[in-house]
């Protein structure tokens, strides 16, 4: 395989262009900000979307689906969110085009527009609070767990491949409880959902906590976020979960009979990850060759390939491999023969190696005389020769050994690239040199996190909720602060 990648060191952002686009994850659209994401990366997102789903039933939700469209006016129902997606909607003003008068295309028919406009969705509280209206009426209807599947549309100016695109897709859920209490335990622990996931799936170490005041989401009461460090040293927010509240209750009259019989409003919580999980996994573990996946995401866990020289050693190899990948697939695995007469070994393992396939099994004339297979790993390159008889058992092994080894690595770069800054001056310094988090006191003010984010570009990622504090002062002001929390430059 002839395609090369640039440097990360030299140009990381290109680096991540090409990799996406070469790999075959994604590539842009004919539809300015929107991507198209090509079979092999739907492949790892699938993967993704099926571990969470499995996830998200074990603590009790189901799935549903609500409409694309939301009416305007439900948006003016809760004064903070429209505030906080304006700018970011796609709007449905008319439902029907026409021939143009010159004949030559076609145009917006003006009978044809809407008595309401339409907000394509960029988030659905509005329309799922409107619906649960009607499906809440007393304490036996509580709590009410469900998320969705969906595609999403935010009219983003300035794109990148999964990580900020006009469309993109993700999962929502939406929860109404009968307490605060029932609701605020949802909200963390659909974030330890999330922060599980990211660890033991995607093998990226994150830190939980909650946002500041400036960053939360738009009509929640507290939002709580996962932030995972990429190798180019900038944060990347990976997943979120919202405290609602009452607040889209009120704005929708959601409210059901208490068990003494009251009406109450109910309290609700959202919470969701996106494709956004596929920039990430890019990100946080591939090199100059490719992808590097973690095996628990992985689509395809091994791929043989054949070394030979004649027909008859083909047929001789071919057989082998086919037993070989008999068993490794009664293992749950998934695997590949590459039996493609058209390439060479070595274009092969530069495809597969730009593809991450976490185990690559070289097999020729000579590996069947030694009853023995050259095993390559992905992730240190490594390679090994295995006894034919042994694969079955030494391949599981291998694929847990790189799982653990990638989210060690993670672990080890997060590390290394997280200091404590205890003035201003040191902080602008440990951000130029050392590119990561950085641990600092701040007095809990906007103006100052505004101050901090015009001069230095770094925002605070999260404030820990790992129940660890250390009064200081504030690195800017010299006020009294409870606590560090978590600042970098970010995505």
């Amino acid at each position: 395989m002839s395609e090369f990648l640039t440097s990360r060191k030299k140009d990381y952002s290109l680096w991540y262009n090409e990799l996406v686009k070469k790999a075959g994850l994604a590539e842009n659209s004919a539809v300015r900000g929107c991507m198209v994401i090509k079979p092999y990366g739907f492949s790892i997102w699938e993967k993704m979307q099926s571990a969470l789903d499995t996830m998200f039933k074990e603590t009790g939700h189901s799935n549903a689906y609500f409409p694309l469209f939301i009416p305007k006016s439900y948006f003016s129902k809760e004064a903070s969110h429209v505030e906080g997606f304006a700018k970011e909607c796609a709007v449905v003003t008319h439902y029907r085009l026409r021939n143009s008068a010159d004949g030559k295309g076609v145009e917006v028919d003006p009978d044809s527009k809407l008595e309401e406009e339409l907000i394509v969705r960029p988030t659905s509280e509005t329309i799922i609070w409107n619906t649960y209206k009607n499906w809440i009426q007393s304490y036996r209807d509580l709590p009410l767990l469900i998320n969705q599947w969906a595609n999403i549309v935010r009219w983003e100016m300035r794109t990148r491949l999964f990580l900020r695109t006009a469309e993109f897709l993700w999962q929502e859920g939406h929860t109404a409880h009968e307490t605060e209490k029932e609701a605020r335990e949802e909200t963390l622990k659909m974030l330890d959902v999330y922060r599980k996931f990211a660890e033991e799936y995607l093998a990226i170490p994150v830190y939980s906590g909650i946002k500041s005041e400036s960053e939360k989401f738009a009509g929640a009461v507290d939002t709580y976020c996962i932030e995972g460090l990429m190798q180019d040293g900038k944060a990347l927010q990976m997943g979120t979960s919202h405290f609602l509240g009452q607040n889209f209750a009120k704005a929708f009259d959601v409210k059901f009979s208490s068990r003494t019989g009251a009406l109450e409003h109910v309290w609700g919580t959202s919470w969701g990850v996106s494709t956004r999980l596929m920039g990430a996994l890019v990100m946080a573990h591939s090199d100059d060759d490719g992808l590097i996946l973690p095996p628990k995401i992985a689509p395809l866990h091994v791929v043989i390939v054949p070394i030979y020289k004649s027909d008859d050693e083909f047929t001789r190899v071919s057989e082998v491999a086919l037993k070989i990948l008999s068993e490794i697939k009664s293992l749950g695995l998934t695997v590949k023969f590459d039996d493609r007469k058209d390439h060479k070994p070595g274009w092969k393992f530069s495809e597969y190696e730009m593809k991450g396939v976490p185990v690559r099994i070289a097999l020729g004339p000579r590996d069947l005389q030694n009853g023995t297979a050259e095993v390559s790993r992905r992730d240190t390159k490594e390679k090994k020769l295995y006894a034919i008889s042994t694969l079955e058992k030494e391949i599981p092994k291998l694929l847990d050994e790189i799982q653990k080894n990638l989210f060690k690595k993670a672990l080890d770069w997060r590390t290394q690239n997280t200091c404590q800054a205890n003035d201003f001056a040191q902080f602008k310094k440990v951000l130029d040199e050392t590119p990561g988090f950085v641990m600092a006191h701040w007095d809990g003010t906007k103006e100052t996190e505004e101050r901090i984010k015009d001069e230095t570009k770094a925002t605070i990622r999260c404030i820990p909720v790992d129940g660890s504090a250390e009064k200081g002062k504030c690195m800017v002001t010299g006020k009294d602060s409870a606590r560090r929390v978590v600042f970098a430059r970010a995505y």
